[in-house]
């Protein structure tokens, strides 16, 4: 086996580091989340990571089963997680699990990672890339659909790059979306339940699990709407006026033909449904209304073990 061209920097470590949430949080900034992101969005495309389709295996009642498995020249992941809805019921998180790291080169097990933090804060910083990337500026407005965990994962990623933006977030009701923002105004300053019409907004992101599309606003230039939390066919966040109207990019255009209920109900061409790399690496079509619909892979995962990776070496220096 060749020698990886970019060796793992804890090649040799004492033994496997096991990582709580909380340690997990602080090995991942969202600026190098993001910086990694980019780098492995290339390499994807170009076949320089690996990353086969996700597996999925019923479990209880309701649940799934996740195998996610991801390969590169440095290092290897293997994530894990079981999503059970029915938790929140019960007041216990949706999702368990975590990701297991491992250098390419020998296969030595390097560290362990949370699962729903890694997934949490990957997929945020997905948005946060697709921001940098099709906004001119800076965004000063935005608008979340969305109270659960991952709206709050992005509402920490907002505020790590965009402290000055004003947040408004959409909820079930008005009530749940004011609770969520009492309870969160520590992670962002300005945090704000939206209660009626929606104001004018510079990014929409929809974090929700719907099974009918929450956001179907005619497409307008110089907005651009970011799909997350639709991950099944039958879910359904951006609606058809919205997708027709609009240049449709894909953080991972395979997997989205599987698992963008959104993309898939709109019976959208997907022809025109671009890659997140074509965007990073060529013009970007000035003055036309931009959908982002994220999916996820474990390519993402892989970024964010190589930030936590170096941020475990960095500590040992």
């Amino acid at each position: 086996m060749n020698e990886p061209s970019n060796p793992c920097p804890l090649a040799n470590p004492p033994g496997m580091i096991v990582c709580d949430p909380a340690r997990t949080a602080a090995l991942l900034d969202f600026e190098q989340l993001v910086e990694a992101l980019g780098r492995a969005v290339r390499e994807l495309a170009a076949g320089a990571i690996l990353s086969p389709e996700r597996m999925v295996v019923p479990l209880g009642e309701g649940g799934v089963l996740l195998s996610m498995p991801a390969s590169a020249p440095d290092i290897g992941i293997h994530k894990l997680v079981n999503v059970q809805q029915a938790n929140a019921r019960h007041n216990l998180p949706t999702l368990h699990g975590n990701v297991t790291v491992c250098d390419a080169a020998t296969g030595r097990l390097l560290c362990l990672l949370d699962g729903p933090e890694v997934t949490g804060r990957r997929t945020a910083a997905v948005t946060l890339l697709a921001i940098r990337t099709f906004l001119p500026e800076p965004p000063r407005r935005v608008l979340i659909f969305g109270t659960g965990a991952q709206s709050r994962f992005h509402v920490q990623a907002i505020n790590a790059l965009y402290p000055r933006a004003r947040v408004w977030v959409r909820g079930l009701d008005l009530a749940s979306a004011t609770q969520f923002c009492e309870a969160n105004r520590h992670l962002h300053g300005q945090l704000e339940p939206l209660a009626g019409d929606m104001p004018e907004v510079d990014v929409v992101i929809t974090l929700t699990t719907s099974l009918e599309p929450v956001y179907d606003e005619p497409a307008q230039a110089g907005r651009l709407v970011i799909g997350v939390g639709a991950f099944k066919p039958e879910m359904a966040e951006l609606g058809k006026t919205l997708l027709d109207g609009s240049l449709i990019y894909a953080d991972d255009p395979a997997g989205a033909r599987h698992e963008a209920g959104d993309l898939l109900r709109a019976a959208v061409d997907w022809s025109r449904v671009r890659s997140l790399a074509s965007a990073l690496d060529g013009a970007v079509e000035p003055g036309r209304p931009v959908v982002v619909k994220s999916v996820g892979t474990a390519a993402w995962d892989l970024a964010a073990a190589r930030v936590a990776v170096a941020s475990l070496a960095a500590e040992r220096t």
